[in-house]
């Protein structure tokens, strides 16, 4: 597999009806929000979760797993060794990344264990942050069976709460390093890695459902390809690894604005979503629109 040529930035947005997107442990597992702005919060360890999940369902192994052990992976890396000097957590280090999804995409901490060091993966989100405040609901709900014994004289119900929000449209920012993906020392992000990025962000909701995240859904993808624009190929690969444009310009392309006062589904939002092909302000960046 070839590792990425070019720079991506890229710009997902998604919404929740009637669910709790992304509980805070702290807070009683209550809708993370900002407390100046009241903006729900989504964190980027969320998101990546949920690509992580679909890419397992996918046939793809991963390293960070629901109730994996991280030292038994890192065990396996060869050279299989109890302690390994610095060329051999290298070696280790790309064994992982060869073996592992997501590492390849994220990067990961593999100094315990065995030690097989640390790598930087090409694939970065930000924090999603609702484009408008929400509002946490705290709900009262009722079970019509009882937990202990004991109390079946006492009571017929017991009582439990729910955490949502109405509604809430969230806006992530994404980013993709090729340096980071090319070898001798990169991860080996590939061209197929970064077609099944794009694949389970759009269908990872589907198969993430539970009843306390509600209705989630990947509604746009707007990708930013930067290609370059020298005449000279080799300055033009140059360009297209480092970028023709500063992200957060390209991301002001893309505007939002509510056409109602208190949005409860995604058209009731306008989207200004550049045309897909050649961007005039921008040359060297090309405009994918995957959703």
């Amino acid at each position: 597999m070839t590792a990425i040529q070019n720079r991506y930035d890229f710009v997902y947005l998604f919404d929740c009806l009637d669910g709790n997107p992304n509980g805070d442990p702290d807070a009683a597992n209550a809708p993370r929000l900002d407390p100046q702005t009241l903006q729900g919060i989504v964190s980027d360890v969320c998101i990546k979760r949920k690509v992580r999940n679909y890419v397992q369902m996918r046939g793809q192994p991963i390293f960070i797993q629901h109730h994996g052990i991280l030292n038994t992976e890192i065990n396996k890396a060869e050279p299989r060794k109890k302690d390994r000097n610095r060329d051999e957590r290298n070696q280790a280090a790309k064994w992982m990344c060869r073996n592992f999804y997501d590492i390849r995409a994220f990067g990961a901490v593999m100094s315990t264990g065995s030690n097989a060091g640390q790598v930087r993966g090409p694939v970065q989100f930000t924090f999603s942050r609702s484009i408008d405040p929400v509002m946490a609901l705290d709900l009262s709900i009722t079970r019509v069976a009882i937990t202990k014994e004991e109390d079946k004289d006492k009571k017929e119900t017991e009582m439990g709460r729910k955490n949502l929000i109405p509604y809430g449209l969230y806006r992530c920012h994404g980013f993709i390093n090729a340096n980071l993906a090319q070898e001798p020392n990169g991860t080996g992000f590939s061209e197929e890695d970064l077609s099944l990025l794009w694949e389970s962000l759009k269908m990872m909701f589907d198969h993430d459902r539970s009843a306390s995240k509600g209705t989630m859904s990947a509604q746009m993808l707007t990708v930013f390809k930067h290609v370059g624009t020298d005449s000279d190929e080799k300055q033009r690969a140059t360009q297209a690894k480092l970028g023709c444009a500063p992200a957060y310009k390209l991301f002001e392309l893309i505007k939002i604005e509510k056409k109602v006062e208190n949005p409860r589904k995604y058209s009731d939002y306008k989207i200004t979503v550049p045309e897909a092909g050649k961007l005039k302000e921008f040359p060297g960046v090309e405009v994918i629109r995957l959703l």
